[in-house]
């Protein structure tokens, strides 16, 4: 603790926090000596690193956030304490010059950077949503969400949301036969996120604050591209925003519960007897043919239809019955 009322780190966290910035930024936990213990802890409370339970991991915060967010709360207590926010940036200044002097071992500096690795990936998005920190975009391929970081989202989502932030997402539309995924977008929505389904396919893409946008560089998703040119910036989140106008709103809370919609099957037989074809139906609700073609095998049984005319004849009688 300092004259000013703030518990700036001594000497061993910074030492500690400038050797996790020369192994790249992150460290495992399980590789932190137990003498450094007090020294982390500081660190954790400044807000200088920031935990991630499902990796195991620990990832260096730019001081510059922590500067921007003790400031704030300094000046919402009163005019006494202006004159300590305001002196913050030099108390940081050389931790500060450590962060921007580092090595990025794993990225290309420019305005389209190039980041290999998951969990470098995941840090480098980790730093972004705390420096740019007032509106987040994304675009969210495929079906079924992680389940096993779940508590991980909701934990980071809240953080960024009660910073004041904005999380506008579109999933596309086989998410909502995803009990799991329902779920998750229940607790995310019931926190403010908002989020929205696409009868389109999507290709992932994340935006903070229209000044950075993150989009795969490969297959598996092992790489991607930190784009910080304004023009083409500007661009994705125009088409982002014609996504969301041509998305749709869900009821998350009440597909989490079971009481809104019908279970797929039944969705594929009601698209079959107005006359879609498997392929069509495939396209609509989201699915692969393989899964369509699997619903549709089960409902001849039910209905014991031969064929698939039967099936939709009998279907369309039910129906009208």
């Amino acid at each position: 603790m300092t004259d000013h009322g703030i518990a700036l780190p001594d000497d061993a966290a910074r030492e500690l926090y400038r050797a996790i910035l020369r192994e790249g930024g992150r460290i495992k936990i399980s590789d932190i000596p137990e003498e450094n213990a007090e020294a982390v802890q500081t660190l954790l409370d400044l807000g200088l690193l920031k935990p991630y339970i499902s990796t195991g991991s620990l990832s260096a915060i730019n001081p510059r956030s922590v500067t921007a967010r003790i400031g704030a709360d300094l000046r919402a207590a009163g005019t006494r304490l202006l004159v300590q926010a305001e002196e913050l940036p030099d108390l940081l200044s050389d931790l500060t010059d450590a962060y921007d002097t580092a090595p990025r071992r794993h990225d290309h500096t420019g305005t389209f950077r190039l980041v290999e690795g998951f969990e470098n990936i995941q840090h480098r998005i980790s730093q972004l949503s705390e420096e740019l920190c007032h509106e987040a975009l994304s675009l969210q391929p495929g079906g079924a969400r992680p389940m096993d970081a779940a508590d991980d989202i909701v934990a980071h989502v809240s953080a960024y949301l009660n910073a004041g932030g904005s999380i506008h997402t579109i999933y596309e539309s086989a998410a909502r036969l995803d009990g799991p995924t329902a779920r998750l977008a229940a607790r995310l929505t019931d926190i403010g996120c908002h989020i929205r389904v696409a009868p389109f396919a999507l290709s992932k893409m994340m935006i903070f604050d229209r000044a950075v946008a993150v989009i795969p560089a490969s297959v598996d998703l092992n790489a991607a591209v930190f784009v910080e040119d304004p023009a083409t910036v500007t661009f994705l989140a125009e088409v982002f925003e014609r996504f969301w106008q041509l998305s749709e709103g869900v009821n998350w809370a009440a597909l989490a519960d079971g009481s809104a919609g019908s279970p797929v099957h039944e969705q594929v037989g009601r698209l079959l007897a107005q006359g879609l074809t498997q392929r069509a139906i495939a396209s609509r609700l989201g699915l692969s043919e393989r899964t369509v073609a699997g619903h549709i095998a089960r409902l001849r049984e039910l209905y014991d239809a031969e064929t698939l005319f039967q099936l939709g004849w009998q279907m369309r009688g039910a129906r009208d019955a």
